[in-house]
């Protein structure tokens, strides 16, 4: 039985814009199931001035012309936060009843015009945690006001017990729901996953990259695709290229992203002598440009602040690695550390010391038959585990699930 899907989520992209489109791949296989999909998010660029409505691959998409930039300073991103969810709870109120309501954090300020939905058309609510807010802005100092914090809290808690269903990005983020109180049996982990189809390049598209960059030619590439924000540190990526250098001083790193951290490690690598001779910074290009880049990096890499609150996450920056079969390099614990410990699909660096991440990544770039054999179990890692359709069909049966027990529910309480 097909189902009329409300899906709210702040950050959706499409596949020209420069930002994570796994969202779009998930809602564009529902319609070709045959569900009806309708989107509730921002135009976050736009210069519209007000809202507008677009078809995206069968995907009715309402459009908040809302901004935000990881630039922005904390304050203001909050105020973007409940920008859109005025706009939403205004919109709902328009909009035809749905069977079922999807909403995905971050912000966890989605949960509130999710179950306002939920509520007002009698169906389930499903939420989806990508970060575990309010504990990563806690670990990262953004929120420090013990009001905001207990604020915070209780919208967490406001969240998951109103929610039918809880999805979590990865296991670890799992256990933080559960943590909560939230019953283990209501959470599913369904991990960001790996669109083969995009990464299904030819090789001449990242020969052909190279040749048009003499700066790269046929040098190691590492390549770092997405935000330049605290959260990522992407100091310790200038740092280690510095590093590097007297080690390998063929080797290349591209930085390919923007964010309020841009201008700070722009500064670094002029400081440490690494910009624009062996390190490269370049702005966002569009997700359909991404898989010629991956397919020019000999190894990328997927890093974090030194916080163990962000050992729990779920990179997009990860799965495109393991689609496009190539080894990857993180500098974090946690379930990521595992799975490439496990499959020997990349490196773990340290955090903490950068000379000895250096040595691990100039050796492993010298080995350029580890480097094919590392790309091509992560290849396999990404086929076996995490299988773009394979965790459509998790989240599809999700919503089924939830439609299904509201309906038991709803019988059992008229009776």
């Amino acid at each position: 039985m097909p189902l009329r899907v409300l899906f709210i989520n702040q950050h959706f992209a499409v596949p020209h814009q420069g930002a994570g489109t796994f969202p779009f791949t998930v809602m564009s296989e529902l319609v070709r199931r045959g569900h009806e999909v309708t989107v509730l998010t921002t135009d976050q660029h736009s210069s519209h001035g007000r809202s507008y409505v677009t078809e995206e691959n069968g995907i009715c998409v309402h459009w908040a012309c809302i901004p935000y930039a990881n630039r922005m300073r904390y304050w203001r991103r909050i105020v973007a936060f409940f920008e859109f969810t005025a706009w939403c709870l205004a919109k709902i109120r328009r909009l035809a009843p749905f069977d079922v309501v999807y909403a995905s954090s971050t912000p966890l300020t989605v949960a509130l015009p999710g179950v306002y939905a939920s509520r007002r058309w009698a169906v389930p609510f499903v939420f989806e945690v990508r970060d575990l807010w309010p504990e990563v802005p806690i670990a990262m100092g953004a929120l420090r006001n013990p009001v905001s914090i207990a604020a915070a809290r209780w919208l967490e808690r406001f969240a998951y017990r109103n929610a039918a269903f809880v999805i979590a990005r990865s296991p670890m983020m799992a256990d933080g729901v559960v943590e909560t109180g939230y019953p283990r049996e209501r959470v599913r982990v369904v991990p960001n996953a790996c669109d083969f189809r995009r990464f299904d390049v030819p090789a001449e598209a990242g020969r052909s990259f190279r040749q048009e960059n003499q700066w790269l030619a046929d040098r190691p590439l590492v390549l770092y695709a997405g935000t330049f924000g605290a959260v990522n540190d992407c100091s310790y990526i200038v740092r280690l290229a510095a590093e590097v250098e007297p080690l390998l001083p063929e080797a290349r790193f591209l930085l390919v992203g923007q964010g309020r951290e841009e201008n700070l490690i722009r500064n670094l690598a002029q400081e440490l002598g690494v910009l624009d001779r062996t390190l490269f910074i370049h702005p966002p290009v569009p997700k359909s440009e991404v898989p010629r880049l991956f397919s020019a990096a000999n190894l990328t890499m997927s890093v974090t602040a030194d916080i163990p609150a962000l050992h729990k996450n779920c990179a997009n920056k990860f799965f495109d690695s393991l689609a496009a079969g190539r080894a990857i390099a993180i500098n974090h614990e946690g379930w990521l550390a595992d799975l490439i410990r496990e499959h020997d699909c990349g490196l773990v660096l340290p955090a903490r010391d950068i000379p000895a991440a250096a040595r691990m990544l100039a050796e492993a770039l010298r080995n350029r038959q580890w480097l094919r054999e590392a790309g091509r179990r992560a290849y396999q890692l990404g086929r076996k585990q995490f299988d773009a359709i394979r965790c459509i069909d998790e989240i599809e049966a999700v919503l089924y699930a939830a439609v299904g027990d509201h309906r038991i529910t709803y019988r059992r309480a008229a009776a």
